[in-house]
């Protein structure tokens, strides 16, 4: 192929990546901004309000091993295109488990979205895997950008959703859960038109077009070797930490500011604050990451991260909400951002789809504890001690992510990481 069709094709891909992630995370984003305060309506127990957010990263956990494994049998535009239809079943049978009061059918319907949403966060990689090393980071940031639309789309179909499902006569929580049905149904059609030709085909192609890669093992690392390479382990803790202290944090607030007694209409605007601070400067973590380096960006990261617990319990007033929600998610971008670069870079073609999705597992793995723990703190400690406690959290990202920087690198050591 040649260098001009190479560019045609990444940019079509890149392209229809954006478009993907816009539409689903715009569903995404309006559903969970009310999934705490269903989960407690549902059961009549508040400290149960941590649990959706927690079977959905679960099921984001366990998903993403299977789509790692399964990415390279099926190809990754199959793959994905199954994940999303997953997820459009999933919103259906969660809007119906709201609005009929059924919990199991509930239950089923988030672990749907789950299993999409892992498919939809493993797309960075595939970004990754089309790019050239230099502007990987840059790659990363367009899918994470995508989430723009998101965060300022979804929180704003909130309200006018919540509207509409009143006037048809169905409870006004089941609006912004339905509304992910037509957004993730259009994803799926432009993910299966425009994911051509295949990303894995064209990934091995930008290997062969390019330098030689730093990474050259002889054979393929078994998950066993490369969970001991030092930039694999330290990507995988910073950008485990910074989506659990973040899930975990975000999702509790919704409830917290419920009981405080703000209006939806208050907590769709936090909730725009931090999913603006998530995707709108991901363009700005991605050129820093290519930049300056992956462990200078996962630091501030980290530290912005820190911050945020502080911040976002300080006062209970909305301007103070939104400044806390929204250094944890731009704290969020830089760690997320530049410690899937750094992940990438350690990994040859054939390392990456299995190891990629054992990451994302462990991503989820540690957030569905996060906010199965979320509603059992909040209710007994408060708003504050989850602050505290995803602080102290990210501090051991921020000591891997600084370690990882400053360490000695001899040539045998950068040549492994």
């Amino acid at each position: 192929m040649a260098v001009q069709d190479l560019a045609r094709s990444r940019r079509r891909i890149l392209g229809t990546l954006f478009a993907m992630q816009s539409l689903t995370s715009a569903g995404v984003i309006a559903t969970a901004t009310v999934l705490t305060i269903v989960a407690a309506d549902l059961t009549g127990n508040p400290s149960l309000a941590g649990v959706p957010s927690a079977v959905i990263q679960l099921s984001m956990a366990f998903s993403a091993l299977l789509w790692g494994q399964l990415w390279d049998r099926l190809g990754r535009k199959n793959g994905l295109t199954i994940a999303l239809l997953i997820g459009l079943a999933g919103a259906g049978l969660t809007a119906a488990g709201n609005e009929y009061g059924i919990v199991w059918v509930f239950g089923l319907g988030i672990i749907g979205i789950g299993a999409m949403r892992a498919g939809t966060l493993m797309s960075r990689f595939v970004a990754a895997e089309v790019s050239a090393p230099e502007v990987r980071g840059r790659a990363i940031s367009i899918v994470v950008w995508a989430g723009t639309v998101g965060a300022v789309l979804g929180p704003l179909l909130v309200a006018p959703s919540s509207a509409w499902a009143t006037s048809l006569g169905f409870n006004e929580l089941t609006g912004p859960i339905l509304i992910g049905v037509p957004l993730i149904g259009l994803a799926s059609m432009v993910t299966f038109a425009g994911l051509r030709p295949e990303p894995a085909k064209l990934a091995r192609l930008v290997e062969e077009a390019g330098p030689r890669p730093k990474v050259a093992p002889q054979g393929t690392r078994a998950l066993s070797q490369l969970i001991r390479v030092p930039g694999v382990y330290t990507a995988v803790i910073t950008v485990a930490l910074a989506q659990a202290v973040m899930v975990t944090l975000m999702g509790i607030t919704a409830l917290y500011m419920r009981d405080l007694g703000h209006s939806l209409g208050d907590i769709s605007v936090v909730f725009a604050a931090h999913t603006l601070g998530m995707f709108a400067f991901a363009p700005l973590s991605g050129a820093l990451s290519d930049r300056l380096g992956r462990g200078p960006v996962m630091i501030a990261g980290s530290l912005i991260v820190i911050l945020s617990g502080i911040v976002a319990p300080s006062s209970p007033a909305v301007p103070v909400l939104v400044a806390g929600l929204f250094l944890l998610g731009l704290g969020w971008s830089f760690s997320f951002i530049s410690g899937s670069a750094l992940l990438s870079d350690q990994l040859t073609p054939s390392e990456r789809s299995k190891t990629q999705g054992a990451n994302d597992m462990l991503i989820g793995l540690a957030s569905g504890l996060g906010s199965l723990a979320s509603g059992v703190i909040y209710a007994g400690l408060g708003y504050g001690a989850l602050g505290l406690m995803g602080g102290v959290a990210m501090a051991v990202g921020f000591a891997f992510s600084a370690w990882w920087t400053v360490r000695p690198r001899g040539p045998q050591t950068a040549a492994a990481d």
